[in-house]
């Protein structure tokens, strides 16, 4: 098998939506019928556990890159030495580079060329010399508003590398059996209300979440609310006294049991979308538009978007919301939550949802 290497140097929302371009290379369907392929997939620490649950990956190397990673490390000799040297001690044939619109490939190929890499595919927009042997220039090659799984895949394809027959193109983890899961859900059909976020332009109102628990509970539905050992606090405020608060107590891998389990997911613009897009559970997503929903919304699973996607912060990809009193969230109320987990539940999206998102 040839050995190739994919990078995404991100974290968990960006390396699953790369599952499809993975597969595509894990496949090898080139025209010159070579076989399939090792996949070693280049990305953050943050990327690193939802890299081993995507088929079609054989090794996830995590990498602290200085121009990606928040907080950025120091770009010294000894960072990016160590990485030329895992390329060289791994026999890496060539490399594919998964970026986002506002990314370049460059940086990491003259990395890549240093450690030997003969063949390297991404997309830029500035002139690439000899860094890359495949370059596709975006809004020429491919339109930029376009799911992130789409453009991924296209950078794969551009290489040569097809998805398997029969692969849908959607996003998929490898699932595993979880107990704790299993005994939870025997228990009734749930909601999961996910309320953290990687940035604050991104998160809906701690007390909008905890009305909107009351709400959902007090309308019949079973709420799990959920969130890493850091968001604790916010986890218990949000469950209050009637959500099963489970905030800390999922590893990522029970994390994507719970969620496939679930009736309905709501949550905002961060990794759990994703997984959630993963395991095929439909999510109602209140959705900053700092970054295009077109792009970022959950890919290929009944979705509700809400918030206001024409806000005055669009565009901005800010982390801390620009405008005072953050009104593409803060105007989303939580009766409007409830109504669009009624419409997931009775298996129609909104039309407007429809318009915003060209998602299969």
């Amino acid at each position: 098998m040839s050995r190739v290497l994919v990078a995404r140097l991100d974290s968990m929302g960006d390396v699953l939506v790369s599952g499809p371009a993975l597969r595509a290379v894990a496949n090898g369907s080139r025209t010159d019928g070579s076989r399939p392929n090792d996949v070693v997939l280049l990305c953050g620490p943050e990327g690193a556990g939802a890299g081993e649950m995507l088929p079609g990956v054989t090794e996830v190397h995590a990498w602290s890159c200085p121009w990606n990673v928040n907080p950025s490390p120091a770009a010294t000799a000894g960072v990016t030495d160590d990485l030329v040297e895992f390329v060289r001690s791994s026999r890496i044939e060539e490399a594919v580079i998964l970026t986002s619109f506002h990314q370049s490939p460059l940086p990491l190929a003259m990395l890549l060329r240093l450690a030997g890499v003969r063949r390297i595919t991404g997309a830029a927009t500035d002139s690439a010399g000899s860094l890359l042997d495949i370059r596709l220039t975006p809004g020429e090659d491919f339109p930029e508003d376009q799911a992130e799984a789409v453009r991924a895949l296209a950078i794969a394809q551009a290489a040569g590398f097809e998805l398997p027959q029969g692969d849908d193109g959607k996003l998929h983890i490898n699932r595993a059996p979880d107990d704790f899961v299993n005994e939870l859900s025997d228990e009734g059909p749930y909601i999961v209300v996910h309320p953290g976020a990687a940035a604050p332009a991104r998160a809906w109102p701690v007390l909008h979440h905890a009305a909107t628990v009351e709400l959902l509970e007090a309308h019949g539905h079973r709420v799990v609310v959920t969130g890493s050992p850091a968001e604790a606090s916010l986890t218990a405020t949000v469950a209050g006294p009637s959500g099963r608060n489970l905030g800390g107590r999922t590893s990522l891998r029970t994390l994507a049991a719970l969620l496939e389990r679930a009736a309905v997911v709501v949550t905002g613009d961060t990794g759990p979308a994703h997984l959630a897009a993963a395991v095929g559970t439909p999510v109602v997503c209140l959705f900053s538009p700092v970054v295009p929903a077109i792009r970022w919304a959950p890919y290929g699973v009944p979705m509700e978007l809400l918030g206001d996607q024409e806000a005055a912060c669009k565009g901005t990809r800010a982390r801390t919301c620009p405008v005072p009193g953050h009104p593409c969230l803060t105007s989303v109320t939580p009766d409007e939550v409830l109504e669009a987990v009624k419409r997931l539940l009775g298996g129609v999206s909104s039309l407007a949802t429809r318009r915003r998102v060209r998602n299969p």
